[in-house]
């Protein structure tokens, strides 16, 4: 990538997916992207940035909100569990670039897409989902499987789930009928998938004007790019 490359701050970075940023950065200088600081909740921040990145708590993802508006830079944020309040006020901001998911990968993106389509041709058929994560995950179920719900139609509170030991993510959708069972699985191998894709959603985040976007955005920016 050609050009300055831009300046991340990191909120978040103590945690499994800052670190996963912070060495991918380093090591993917193709991505024309640089650690300019890294933050903790309640802490300040007095190097220049040009784009934040946030994996955090509800309440750190609000901290680097509040500062990616006092400094008019673009802000990106994969914590789940936010608040609604907060939620609605990123989705009617105007002067900044702001992306939020519950999951960054692009590759889940698409797997919830098949699941959706799968719950329209499958009609009839009884719909399980589970999900399995880290015994650390402290949402459950997950905001991923939340999204799947919502795609195959059932409510977040018919969703099972596991934590077990390291596990990135696994989620599975099954579509049940007396005589036959589809199921349809995304396995996570390792948390870069997460990782690389959030950096290179930030590449794009920072060339957009200001508003709301979602994983829906940047698909659609990465099948045009693929037809070109």
């Amino acid at each position: 990538m050609k050009g300055t490359p831009k300046k991340v701050l990191i909120n978040g970075a103590g945690g499994k997916m800052g670190r996963a940023l912070v060495r991918l950065i380093q090591e993917l200088p193709s991505l024309g992207l640089t650690v300019a600081a890294t933050r903790k909740a309640g802490q300040e921040v007095k190097e220049d940035f040009d784009i934040i990145i946030d994996f955090s708590t509800p309440q750190g993802a609000q901290e680097a909100f509040a500062l990616a508006k006092q400094h008019r830079k673009p802000f990106l944020t994969g914590t789940t569990n936010l608040p609604e309040v907060f939620l609605f006020q990123m989705q009617q901001e105007e002067k900044i670039p702001v992306f939020f998911a519950p999951n960054v990968s692009l590759s889940v993106y698409f797997f919830t897409e098949l699941a959706r389509q799968a719950a329209r041709m499958y009609t009839g058929y009884d719909v399980r989902l589970h999900e399995i994560h880290h015994v650390h995950k402290k949402d459950a179920p997950s905001g991923t499987a939340k999204n799947l719900a919502d795609a195959v139609n059932i409510p977040a509170t018919q969703v099972t789930y596991e934590r077990i030991g390291e596990t990135v993510g696994t989620h599975e959708v099954k579509f049940n009928s007396p005589f036959d069972e589809i199921s349809l699985t995304h396995k996570a191998l390792n948390r870069d998938l997460f990782a690389k894709s959030a950096l290179e959603i930030a590449v794009w985040l920072a060339t957009c004007p200001a508003g709301f976007y979602t994983m829906s955005d940047y698909a659609k920016f990465k099948l045009k790019e693929h037809k070109k």
